[in-house]
């Protein structure tokens, strides 16, 4: 039976078939409303449409139906993933009583740890964002370096490496994971890069198509390790007008940062999906100064034509072709970035849409069955 709100034109696969006659729960970490990892978990739900979805918790603004909630999220440390995290093994232990022939899990900190039966009754998949940063990369987007998180690191370490055993196959969102799962864990992970909407970005009305590319874009979450003071001080360099899409806690660090320079900095706070589009449509490039596992803004920006501007490290050596869809830069250097700027008409919008279509949210249901299909049998 497929769960109340859950429809899916993707459930007739036949590669997904194998599951039609077999119980199936699908697992994921802490649910947001618009993470990117919650729209790989939602991909796979519609693969396997009749799972059982499991979270940690789900925040207060998400309506998504049918999401079953641990324990955890009737305590307090919903409020605090840091300080909750040592308590997720044993949650992931303790989920419930229920059994099943398959468990996928969608794992950025311990799912891929979770246990739903014996593992020579049940066989566990698990799709990798990321080993857990807080343990694995304390000093990656900073939120490890938590002095609370500090003591209990080594020992949870050690939890995550031993509780995982049992996982029958690995898949990573990008060669950056697969090489950490490979160093962290001594797995090997199947390369699945994660869904992006591709066809929506690249059907934008006529009048976004037409418009002058006369700024500078940035788009994410306004937190520190994303670098959105360098973004500032790379539209300076380039004397360009800079536009800012997302949310965080650092607003207004940015807005401070923004007076301070000699070109304009527009705030656009927590764009839709349509006016994000618009923006991609609109902008000379989108600058990316940050070392990511994947990084879905990119692909979406390519798919309206737009180069990107980034950092040579992480998942923008697979979503970035240098020299055709954007340049990648060694160096944290404004004035590096600034003189890109200028060689950006050597790129052709056609070339940058054509290769963001190999992340398409069709791509990935193709290589995530295929693989669901030869690691559940």
């Amino acid at each position: 039976m497929i769960p109340a709100g859950r429809q899916s034109d993707l459930g007739s696969s036949p590669g997904l078939r194998p599951l039609r006659d077999r119980s199936v729960a699908l697992v994921h970490e802490w649910y947001g409303a618009t993470g990117g990892s919650e729209e790989v978990f939602r991909r796979i739900a519609d693969l396997v449409p009749h799972a059982e979805r499991f979270v940690l918790w789900k925040d207060r603004n998400v309506s998504e139906p049918g999401l079953r909630e641990s324990w955890l999220a009737r305590t307090p440390l919903t409020r605090s993933k840091a300080l909750a995290l040592p308590l997720m093994p044993l949650v992931w232990r303790t989920l419930t009583r229920e059994r099943y022939d398959v468990v996928i899990s969608s794992s950025h900190a311990f799912a891929h740890t979770v246990r739903l039966g014996p593992p020579e009754q049940t066989r566990y998949l698990s799709y990798v964002h990321a080993p857990a940063r807080y343990l694995w990369s304390p000093t990656f987007d900073g939120r490890g370096s938590n002095p609370l998180l500090a003591p209990p690191r080594r020992l949870l370490r050690a939890v995550d490496v031993r509780l995982s055993r049992h996982v029958h196959g690995y898949a990573a969102n990008s060669r950056e994971v697969q090489n950490r799962i490979r160093r962290y864990w001594g797995r090997d992970a199947t390369v699945i890069n994660p869904p992006v909407d591709t066809d929506y970005f690249a059907a934008a009305p006529p009048n976004d198509r037409r418009q002058a590319r006369d700024y500078l874009l940035g788009v994410g979450r306004w937190i520190p390790y994303k670098n959105f003071d360098l973004v500032i001080a790379i539209a300076e360099a380039a004397g360009l007008p800079l536009v800012l899409a997302g949310s965080g806690p650092e607003e207004a660090n940015l807005r401070r940062l923004a007076g301070r320079v000699g070109v304009p900095v527009t705030f656009e706070v927590m764009p839709g999906k349509e006016r994000l589009r618009q923006l991609y449509w609109g902008a000379r490039a989108l600058l990316f100064p940050v070392h990511e596992d994947f990084g879905i803004i990119p692909v979406e920006a390519q798919a309206c034509g737009t180069p990107v501007l980034g950092l040579r490290r992480g998942g923008l050596l697979e979503t970035v072709t240098d020299g055709e869809a954007g340049f990648l830069v060694d160096s944290l250097d404004p004035a590096e970035f600034g003189r890109l700027v200028r060689r950006l008409p050597e790129l052709t919008p056609e070339r940058i849409q054509d290769h963001a279509g190999v992340f398409s949210k069709q791509e990935f249901a193709a290589r995530m069955s295929a693989w669901i299909d030869h690691e559940s049998n």
